[in-house]
C-alpha cells in the first residue's frame, strides 16, 4: 500500500512548468529593481548629515575652529545656499536620468535584456559606490559629486525599460494591474531599504551609506547575467498569448525534458524551435501616435514630479520640521513607502476590477491634493497623526505613479493598434516613464529653489502637480464613463483610446 504524497509536494507538483517560471522571472525582476531604488535613496538620507545643526553636536575639544556654526558641516554644502547645492546634486541625476530614457528603449528593443540590464546594473553599482569613496577620498568639490550623479542617472535608465519589457513579454492582461500592482511594490521596497540601510551609516560614516548600496546593486547585475530568461519562447513557454489555449504546454512540469507529440503518437524529446520575432521595432512617432500614450505621459510627468519631491526631500522636511536627527527622519520616512506599496495594489486591483485605468489614476491623484494640505498643516502634531498621515499620503501619491509604470505602460506597449509588435514595448515604456522622469527633475529642483521661503510654498507646488496631472487625464476619464454608461464599448486595455 502506497503512502500518499507529502501536503508539501502535492502544492509544489500542482503548479504547471510555465507558472514556476513566471513566479521566477516576477521575483527575480523584483529583486533587480528593488536594487535600483535602493541605490538612489541614500542621498536624501544623508543630505542633513552634510549639512547639519552644529549647534546641537558636542564639537571635538581638540579641533581648533572658530566658525561653531558651520564645523562639522561637509564642505561644500557648509554654506547658506546649501539647499540650493542639494537641488543641484538631484537634478544632476534626475535631468541625466529624464534624458537618456528616451534613448533607453531604444537600446532597450535592440540589445539583449540580460546583459542590457547586467551591465546598468554594475555600472551603477560603481558610480554608486564613488559618490561614497568621497567621504574617505575627502573629496569636498561639487564638480565630482555632480559628476558621478550624471553618470548614475545615465546607467539607471537601463533597468526600468527593460524589467518592464521583460515582464510584458511572460504576462497578460487578465490580472495585470494586480499583479504589477504587488510587483511594482519593489520602489518602495528598494526606498525603505536604501533608508534603512543608509541610516545604519549616516551618522558614522556618511561614505558607506553609498558603498553597501553600491554592492548589492552591482551583486543583482551578476545574478541578472547568470539566470535572467527575457522571453517564454527562449525555454519553451507558452507566450501570455496564448496562454489559456495551450493546456498541454501549461502542463509540462518544470525539470521533465521538452517534450512533444509527434504525428504518429511517439515522443520527441528534441527541443521544439522557437520562432523569431522578426517585427521590426517601433520608431519614436510611431510609439507616440498610439492612443492614450501623449495622455498618460503628461500625466506621470506631474505625478512623478510630486512622487519624486518626497523621495528626495521628505527626510529633510521631516527632519526640519519634526526636529528629527538624521536617521530618525530617514526611519520616520520610510513610512511614505509603506503606504506607497499599498496604495499601487489597490490601485490595481481597482482598475483591474472597473477597466478603467484613467478613473482610478485621477481619483487618487483628486484624493491627493487635501491630503497633501492637511499633512503640512497637522502632520506633524503628534506622532500617530504623522505615522497615519504619512501612509496615506504615500497611498494617494504613489499608487497612480506606480499604475501609470507599470500596468498602463504594458497595454499601452501591447496595445492592439500594434498588430502584435511586441518590440515596442521597451520604447513604449521609456517614453512615458521618460516623460515623467521631466516631472521628476523638476520637483526636488523646484522644491531646493522653494523651500527657503517656507516649506507652505512647497506643498502648494506639489497641490498644483496633482491638479494638472488629472486634468491630462480628463478625456481618457470621459471615454471610460461613455463605456460604463453604455454610450461606447467598455474600455478595457485602452482599445478605444
Amino acid at each position: 500500500m502506497s503512502s500518499a504524497l507529502a501536503p508539501g509536494i502535492r502544492l509544489l507538483t500542482s503548479f504547471s512548468r510555465d507558472s514556476w517560471y513566471r513566479s521566477f522571472i516576477l521575483l527575480l525582476t523584483f529583486l533587480f529593481y528593488t536594487a535600483y531604488h535602493l541605490s538612489r535613496k541614500p542621498i536624501s538620507i544623508v543630505k542633513s548629515e552634510l549639512h547639519r545643526n552644529c549647534s546641537t553636536v558636542i564639537r571635538p575639544a581638540d579641533l581648533n575652529i572658530t566658525n561653531n556654526a558651520t564645523w562639522c558641516d561637509w564642505a561644500p554644502f557648509d554654506q547658506d545656499n546649501y539647499q540650493a547645492l542639494f537641488g543641484v546634486l538631484d537634478n544632476c541625476f534626475l535631468v541625466a536620468y529624464a534624458i537618456g530614457m528616451f534613448f533607453s528603449g531604444i537600446f532597450g528593443e535592440r540589445l539583449p535584456l540580460r546583459y542590457y540590464l547586467s551591465v546598468g546594473m554594475l555600472s551603477s553599482g560603481l558610480f554608486t559606490s564613488l559618490f561614497g569613496l568621497g567621504f574617505y577620498w575627502n573629496i569636498h568639490s561639487l564638480g565630482y559629486y555632480a559628476f558621478i550623479q550624471v553618470m548614475n542617472g545615465l546607467v539607471q535608465t537601463t533597468g526600468w525599460p527593460a524589467v518592464v519589457a521583460c515582464v510584458g513579454n511572460w504576462f497578460g492582461k487578465g490580472k495585470r494591474g494586480f499583479i504589477m500592482g504587488v510587483w511594482n511594490s519593489h520602489t518602495s521596497v528598494g526606498n525603505i531599504l536604501g533608508s534603512l540601510i543608509a541610516g545604519v551609516f549616516v551618522s558614522s560614516a556618511w561614505g558607506m551609506s553609498f558603498i553597501v548600496p553600491g554592492i548589492i546593486i552591482a551583486s543583482t547585475g551578476i545574478l541578472c547575467f547568470f539566470f535572467l530568461v527575457e522571453k517564454p519562447e527562449d525555454v519553451n513557454c507558452t507566450p501570455p498569448q496564448h496562454h489559456n489555449d495551450q493546456d498541454s504546454g501549461e502542463a509540462e512540469p518544470l525539470l521533465q525534458n521538452h517534450a512533444v507529440n509527434t504525428s504518429n503518437g511517439a515522443i520527441s524529446t528534441e527541443p521544439q524551435e522557437v520562432v523569431e520575432d522578426h517585427t521590426e521595432a517601433i520608431s519614436f512617432c510611431g510609439a507616440l501616435s498610439i492612443p492614450g500614450v501623449v495622455e498618460f505621459s503628461l500625466c506621470l510627468l506631474f505625478a512623478k514630479l510630486v512622487s519624486y519631491t518626497f523621495l528626495y526631500w521628505l527626510p529633510l522636511y521631516i527632519s526640519n520640521v519634526a526636529h528629527f536627527e538624521a536617521k530618525e527622519a530617514g526611519d520616520m520616512s520610510t513610512l511614505f513607502d509603506v503606504g506607497g506599496i499599498m496604495g499601487g495594489i489597490m490601485a490595481g486591483l481597482v482598475s483591474d476590477y472597473t477597466g478603467g485605468r484613467a478613473t482610478t489614476c485621477c481619483i487618487m491623484l483628486i484624493a491627493a491634493a487635501p491630503m497633501l494640505f492637511l499633512y503640512n498643516s497637522i502632520g506633524q502634531r503628534n506622532l500617530g497623526t504623522t505615522i497615519g498621515m504619512l501612509l496615506v499620503c504615500g497611498g494617494l501619491v504613489n499608487g497612480p505613479y506606480a499604475l501609470i509604470t507599470t500596468a498602463v505602460s504594458a497595454d499601452l506597449g501591447t496595445h492592439e493598434s500594434l498588430r502584435g509588435n511586441s518590440r515596442a514595448l521597451s520604447t513604449v515604456t521609456a517614453i512615458i516613464d521618460g516623460t515623467g522622469s521631466i516631472g521628476a527633475a523638476l520637483g526636488p529642483l523646484l522644491a531646493g529653489l522653494i523651500s527657503p521661503t517656507g516649506w507652505n510654498n512647497v506643498f502648494y507646488m506639489l497641490i498644483t502637480a496633482d491638479i494638472l496631472a488629472c486634468l491630462f487625464l480628463s478625456r481618457l476619464v470621459y471615454k471610460e464613463a461613455q463605456g460604463w454608461c453604455g454610450r461606447a464599448p467598455r474600455v478595457r486595455g485602452f482599445k478605444e483610446f
